[in-house]
This record gives structure tokens, sequence and C-alpha cells, in this order.
């Protein structure tokens, strides 16, 4: 049974990680089908949104403990790093199309980071997020260290990171972890919604902002309204903007193609 399962509908890319034994943590199988499975994503022109998602009570419990304390499967923490959460990490950053993660149970460790890292974060109000490093002498990683401070304040973060608390789906709501909270009976139905919702709009005006949202973490303020600037004139050009502005002025609803 592969350990992410891709499914491919309604120009939607649905990516479960399937290790439900485990809580859906990783090893080096499951990280390397994961990268693939982005990279199909990506590649796919009738894919216009993505979901992560978690297959049974978890959506990702970090590393697999197994691996790094087996010394025949142990591949070292650089490895882990450096081939498998870096490269998933950047992926979903520079994929030019929405990513949502959708959590559906506990995300901890490196399985919390992943989803911070999304565009979009919704929760089950069963789901919770914890920093667990802390609780086996290790430090964060997988970018939680440069996004979790950038949502919550950096006092916030420290906190989580060297307590690691349990945060609910409520209080990661309250604190503006994520974006929405769905009750669990209507989790899958209500990300289904948002996904499509997405996959509907102007994939390319979606994938310039993500890319002038990623740029502003570091960029000053001359270089944004610069790159404003250039990627405004790039998207003026684009099908769905012309399809935008003539459906404006006929009053009717906008029918996207993603170009």
């Amino acid at each position: 049974m592969s350990s992410i399962v891709l499914k491919i509908e309604n120009n939607i890319g649905f990516i479960t990680l399937n290790r439900p034994e485990v809580f859906n943590s990783f090893n080096r199988e499951m990280a390397l089908e994961m990268q693939a499975a982005l990279d199909e994503c990506q590649s796919d022109d009738t894919v216009r949104a993505i979901v992560i998602t978690g297959s049974g009570k978890a959506f990702c419990a970090g590393q697999d403990l197994k691996e790094v304390t087996t010394p025949e499967l142990m591949p070292g923490f650089r490895k882990i790093l450096e081939e498998h959460y870096n490269p998933i990490i950047q992926r979903i950053r520079t994929i030019e199309k929405p990513v949502v993660g959708a959590v559906n149970g506990v995300a901890a460790g490196a399985g919390a980071n992943i989803a911070l890292a999304c565009d979009i974060v919704v929760a089950s109000e069963n789901a919770a997020f914890i920093q667990a490093f802390s609780k086996i002498g290790l430090v964060p990683d997988s970018a939680g260290t440069f996004f979790l401070p950038r949502l919550v304040g950096f006092q916030k973060a420290m906190a989580l990171m060297m307590l690691g608390d349990k945060v609910t789906s409520a209080e990661a709501l309250q604190m503006g972890m994520i974006y929405k909270t769905f009750p669990l009976e209507s989790f899958e139905e209500e990300v289904s919604k948002l996904a499509v919702t997405l996959a509907n709009m102007p994939t390319k005006a979606l994938g310039l902002t993500k890319r002038l949202l990623n740029e502003s973490m570091t960029n000053n303020l001359q270089q944004q309204l610069a790159l404003e600037s250039e990627l405004q004139i790039q998207s003026a050009k684009s099908y769905d903007y012309n399809e935008g502005v003539t459906a404006f002025v006929e009053k009717r609803q906008p029918v996207f193609k993603g170009k």
C-alpha cells in the first residue's frame, strides 16, 4: 500500500498521507513519495489547487522515530532534513498553485510545520498542533522557525516551541495560526468546497500572489513595489484577466481557465 495517495479530480490534486497505523509519521519512502506527488501536481496543468491531508485519526505525527533509532534504517538527521523535509517545504512554497493544508487530526513536529507551510490551513475541530521537538531534545525544523513566528508572533512562537504545548484548533484559529476550523462530521465536505472554489479561480493570478507574499518575507518596500508592478503587468496579459473584466462588464460570473 502506498504511503502517499494522490487523487486528481475536479482540477484538484488531493494528496493524502497514508500511514495511519503510525499516525502518518514520515519515513524515507513516504517523504520521497510526497515529493513526487507534489511534482506531479505542479507539472499537471489540469491541477489548479492542491489539498494535503491525512488518513485515519491524525494528520501527521512528524518523523517516524523507528527510522532514527534503528541502526539498519537510520539515514541520519542531515539526510532526513536535506533530502526529506526541506524539499517538501520548498515544493509547497514554490508551486504557483494554491496549497491547502487540511489538518484532520493531530499535527505534531514536522507534521505541524508542513501544515503551516501551506498557503491556507484549515483544521477539524478535534485537530491539534504540537511543536513536539523539545520533548525529545531536538530543535524545530521543516521551516517551523520561519513560519510560526510570522503567524503568531515571536513571543508566542518561542513559548510554543520551548514548552511544546498542545494547541487546539480553536486556539490555533484564535491566535491566527490557521484560517478556519470545521466540524469533524463535515470536514471533508468543507475542504472540498474550499478546494473547488480555489480551483475555479484565476490560477495564474493566485500563483503570482503567492510569489509576491513569498518575496515579501525578505524584500524591502522598494523591492516589493517593483515586484508588484512587474507581476501585475504579467497578470494583466492573462486570459483570466480578460475574462474577469469582460464578465464584470457583462454582469455575469467569470469562467476562469487558469491561463
